[in-house]
């Protein structure tokens, strides 16, 4: 079970290990980054290729390369791997680590993809207008909250209308349908934006977001099919902006038009300007938001899906139970719901949505894992794989396994001093000066609520291969 002091960094809960030079190498200069990018990305994938340094090393702390790299990008590719949850801890101490421009590592996409800004997410907690932005993203997610759930719900009945019209002629993807609702969804709630005022965004607007986001990052995202045409193609250059320039700005002139009231809001209580707030509130709206709901809703579906253990019964029960007539399905209600959220939670441990998280260190300071400490010196760049840190066997019993009802009880709620997703622990709150996502409780109850939402309306589906196949309801 989790050791009390494992997220500490003080020297008094680390007196005792032993110093340890960081091992591992860098390689060959061009050589090893080109071969260690060619592991990650095409012969073992992320999760083998960490696996493999840390039984090679003997630690969950190393040095190696990571993508992107030679030929074309003007990136460093030398990281300090933090495989545990110890040492990936240090990560949250904005004393001791800094977050300019490393969302993606040392590379970062051009600023033309963001207005010719820096927009929040690349900003350190130094810098001054980080807090801003922060407070401004924070403030407008509260004020939302109030129609968060209705929305939700009208948007989610649309969606499944839709998919049980369909289900006659065999099974269903719900990969565009998701897509479709958290487009709408996450344009009305955060950026207070109606798709439906718009012809061409009702029809095309996620397909503009997922280009935008697609060229941004195609050149960092491992993909171990089509190869080597991929690395030829997708990982050996940056994309340019002017492929999705006419995307980007059809997303500009929506949320500049119909987000009026929250840019407005930026403008008179926050101070930003008119360009920072729309070209911030786009990027909250579409890589935050559309991005990450986009990876976490079908992940929880697929983690459903593999079940064998009648969990939707159980999930079934509970939402009924805590969500009935007398109360309906509410904020206040999910948080009442152990397993739905446990059920979430571990899906997040499991398959986080950014899976790297990466900081640079402000000064030299040592860092400890669970059986070392390692000098760590100004300026190096600390990457931690968080599908591994997630599940270190120091902290998670059966780590490799998926316990739906693993964050239910006092024992459960202490773990959530683990769950980094957020790049911060669940347990953690974010502020103007930390780097913590500003939508993590918002993501959570989202999840729980599309989850609750599912086993009100029906006693169960059957899933294969990200499509629905049937869907039993409830006899009247």
């Amino acid at each position: 079970m989790a050791n009390n002091d494992i997220t500490s960094s003080s020297s008094s809960s680390s007196s005792s290990l032993p110093v340890r030079e960081i091992p591992g190498s860098y390689g060959l200069p061009l050589l090893g980054p080109l071969t260690d990018r060619f592991n990650y990305s095409w012969f073992q994938g992320p999760e083998k290729f960490f696996r493999k340094r840390i039984e090679k090393n003997k630690s969950t702390v190393f040095r190696t390369n990571v993508p992107p790299s030679f030929p074309f990008f003007l990136a460093n590719p030398k990281v300090v791997a933090v495989l545990d949850c110890k040492s990936f801890a240090h990560m949250f101490d904005m004393e001791l680590v800094e977050k300019k421009n490393t969302l993606v590592g040392d590379w970062m996409p051009s600023t033309r993809f963001t207005g010719g800004r820096r927009v929040c997410a690349y900003l350190d907690t130094s810098e001054p207008q980080h807090e801003q932005i922060k407070n401004f993203a924070m403030d407008t997610l509260k004020r939302s909250s109030t129609i968060w759930v209705p929305t939700l719900t009208t948007l989610l009945d649309t969606m499944w209308d839709t998919i049980e019209s369909q289900l006659d002629s065999g099974p269903v993807s719900y990969l565009v349908p998701i897509q479709k609702f958290i487009f709408a969804f996450a344009s009305l709630c955060i950026a207070g934006a109606d798709p439906a005022n718009s012809p061409d965004i009702a029809d095309k607007g996620y397909i503009r977001m997922d280009r935008w986001l697609a060229v941004q990052l195609l050149p960092i995202v491992p993909i171990t099919a089509f190869q080597p045409l991929v690395e030829i193609f997708l990982h050996s250059f940056p994309y340019p902006y002017f492929l999705v320039s006419r995307d980007y700005k059809k997303l500009y002139e929506f949320v500049e038009s119909e987000g009026k009231e929250v840019i407005s809001r930026a403008q008179t209580e926050f101070k930003l300007s008119k360009e920072d707030a729309t070209h911030n509130l786009l990027f909250i709206l579409g890589f935050n938001a559309f991005g990450g709901f986009s990876i976490l809703f079908p992940t929880l579906l697929s983690a459903l899906a593999a079940d064998k253990t009648g969990v939707q019964e159980k999930l079934r029960k509970e939402v009924r139970e805590k969500a009935g007539p007398a109360s309906g399905l509410s904020l206040r209600s999910v948080q009442e719901m152990d397993l739905v959220q446990s059920f979430v939670y571990e899906t997040l441990r499991l398959n986080p949505p950014v899976p790297l998280q990466y900081g640079r260190a402000r000064k030299d300071f040592e860092l400890s894992s669970h059986d070392s400490v390692f000098k760590i010196k100004k300026g190096e760049l600390l990457c931690g794989y968080q599908p591994l840190v997630m599940r270190d066997p120091k902290v998670f019993d059966d780590p490799e396994t998926f316990v739906p009802d693993r964050f239910t009880g006092e024992k459960g709620k202490e773990l959530l001093s683990y769950l980094y997703w957020s790049n911060g622990p669940q347990s953690g709150m974010p502020s103007g000066s930390n780097k913590q996502c500003a939508a993590k409780d918002y993501v959570t109850l989202t999840t729980s609520l599309f989850l609750a939402h599912m086993f009100l309306r029906y006693d169960s589906v059957t899933i294969t291969n990200a499509s629905f196949t049937a869907v039993d309801k409830p006899t009247p």
